[in-house]
Formats: structure tokens, sequence, C-alpha cells
């Protein structure tokens, strides 16, 4: 028989283990809000550990090591942001390999392939430049503010039609002229397409019976040097509609008709400039001393939103001018243009 003192002695007692001990996972370091991560597999090897005292210095070392230098992809990106990629499709052509989502270390070149990253460089800035040159036109703002300072009526158009159809291409030829310049987006095509705007198709033609070879296209896109300088739009272009593409190194409406003139065999005057925008086709066309002809958008759809306003600015300003009675300057071979218009068959 066991004595009070010796049950007493032999009593256990049992102290429950918190449940936060049991739960908890392992503690987990802050991340550093400031450092910049861009690659899951590191540039340089890691630095090596530091004292305590010296751990803001450890922080920046670790920040600079994480940083990677700009590669082509991130040229890529913004390149994207810069041009829709419907403007230049030989462009993805050239990215030398596929983004399979995986990152990659960085690979400088080394001093033989000098030459080669220069290429790659120059095509690269090329087809930024051109992008970004596709929506601004400098030379076309400065020209503005010189037309509607100093001289207006460059553009009011000799002829406005509606497109293409409502244009008597014979009786334009029997007037004396020789040869028909044609823009490209928004007059023979929809913007950024190559092919013709169907309904065109007949009054192209027509015009292809009445001057033979003596058409071309004279564009701000296909064939200008700063935005096609491999000349694969202006040749992607003739290919498809059988078209003379001119290729010429000024936007308009800056420039002189001395590459036009050329191709044609004759004086700016016996020709014909055909467009939709106001202050480059017809004030290039009307300062050059061409006959000129205005028709309307084919689609306003595809345009960039900026240039939709910029057209409506153009449109707004030509019909206040017309209503004060602005005429348009004189040419030597027209004074009735009513006669070159004439009502669609097929309408």
């Amino acid at each position: 028989m066991q004595t009070p003192s010796m049950a007493a002695s032999s009593t256990t007692f049992y102290y429950p283990i918190p449940k936060s001990f049991l739960l908890s996972s392992p503690p987990r370091h802050k991340r550093n809000p400031n450092l910049i991560s861009c690659s899951t597999k590191p540039i340089c090897s890691p630095p090596s550990p530091s004292p305590p005292p010296l751990q803001t210095t450890t922080n920046h070392r670790s920040q600079k090591q994480n940083l990677r230098l700009p590669t082509f992809e991130d040229s890529f990106l913004l390149y994207q942001f810069s041009s829709s990629s419907n403007e230049d499709p030989g462009f993805f052509n050239r990215i030398p390999e596929q983004f399979d989502g995986e990152p990659r270390e960085l690979v400088l070149p080394s001093v033989e392939d000098n030459k080669g990253l220069a290429i790659s460089s120059n095509m690269w800035w090329a087809d930024l430049k051109a992008a970004v040159g596709q929506r601004i036109n400098v030379e076309g703002i400065v020209s503005s503010v010189s037309v509607i300072v100093r001289d207006r009526r460059l553009v009011i158009p000799h002829v406005s039609v509606k497109d293409l159809r409502y244009i008597d291409w014979g009786e334009l030829k029997r007037k004396g002229f020789k040869g028909v310049v044609f823009d490209k987006d928004n007059t023979l095509t929809a913007p950024y397409s190559l092919a013709i705007w169907p309904p065109l198709r007949p009054s192209i033609e027509r015009c292809k019976a009445v001057f033979g070879h003596d058409i071309a296209v004279f564009s701000n896109s296909a064939g200008l040097t700063e935005y096609d300088h491999d000349d694969s739009k202006a040749k992607a272009l003739e290919a498809e509609i059988g078209i003379r593409v001119l290729r010429h190194r000024v936007k308009k409406p800056a420039g002189t008709a001395e590459e036009v003139e050329k191709h044609f065999g004759c004086t700016s005057s016996e020709l014909i400039m055909v467009g939709d925008r106001p202050f480059t086709d017809i004030v290039y066309g009307n300062r050059n001393g061409f006959l000129t002809v205005l028709t309307e958008p084919l689609s306003r759809a595809e345009e960039p939103f900026i240039v939709r306003q910029v057209r409506r600015l153009e449109l707004a300003l030509l019909k206040r001018w017309l209503r004060k009675g602005l005429k348009p300057v004189d040419h030597s071979l027209v004074s009735d243009v009513t006669q070159f218009i004439k009502v669609p068959s097929d309408l």
C-alpha cells in the first residue's frame, strides 16, 4: 500500500504543446522591396557574405548584380510600344531566336563579333526610327505651318472626287497629261494593306489602259527610304498591284518633283497627283506644278487615333477656306476641271 507521500511523488503532469509551434512554417526573410530582379538565373556569381555591420553595403551590391543589361528582347518590347506589328512584319523575321519564356543569361559579344553587332544595331535603329517617323511627320508639320501662314491656296485641289471611279482618265489623256501619280494608303488601298480596294479595280484597270506604264505610286510608306530602307514594302506592293512604286528620300509635302520627273521623262505640269490628304498630297502636288486630285479616304477604321484627329482638322480648314472663296493655284493645261469628273456606271 502506497503512502500519500509516495502517491504524490509518482504523479505525472502533462503540458499541451501550443498549436503555434506545431503549425508554424519556417521563418522567412522579408524581401527587400528595393531589390530589382529580372531573372531567376544569376548573371554573375552571388556576392560573398559580409559581416553584419556592412549589411547596407551588401544590399546595394546585390541590387547592382541583379540588374541586367538591355538585351534584344528589351528593344523588341520598345518597338512594340512605338509601332504596330502590321507596319513592319519583316522586323519579326530578324529576331535571332524565339522567345520560350525562360530567362536567358547575358552573353557579351567577342571582339570578332563587333562588326555583326553594329550591323544588327543599325537595322534595329532604322526600324525604330521608321516606326516613329510613320506617326510624326516633322516635314509635314513645318510645311503645314508655312502653308497656313503664307499661301493657303496650296491646300486647295484642282479636282475633288469621292474616289477614283469618278475620274475620267480618257479626258485627262486628251488634254495632254502624260502620267498619273497615286498616293497609296486610303487612295488605292486601305491603310497598311497591299491589296487595291475592291470597288476601285475597274477604274485602276481603265487608268492602266489609258496611260499604259506611265502610272506610279508615290507614298510616305512604301518606297520611302526612311521607312522602307530595304525596299521590301515597295517590292511587295508592286507584286500585288502591278504598279511601279517610286523610291524617294524625302516625305511629302517636302521635296521636289525631280525623282518623279526623271521616272516619267516629262515635266510635273504634265502629270496628275492623286491623294487623300490636303496638307501632304495636295500641297506637294500644287507646290511642284501637278494637276491635283483629292479623294475621300477609303477607310478610317484602320487609321491610328492621332491620324484621324489630324485629318479632321485638315478637312475643317479646307472647308472653311473654300467657303471663303479660296481658289487653287493656276494650271497651264486646265481651265475647266469639271470635264474630268464623271458619274461611275457601276453605282
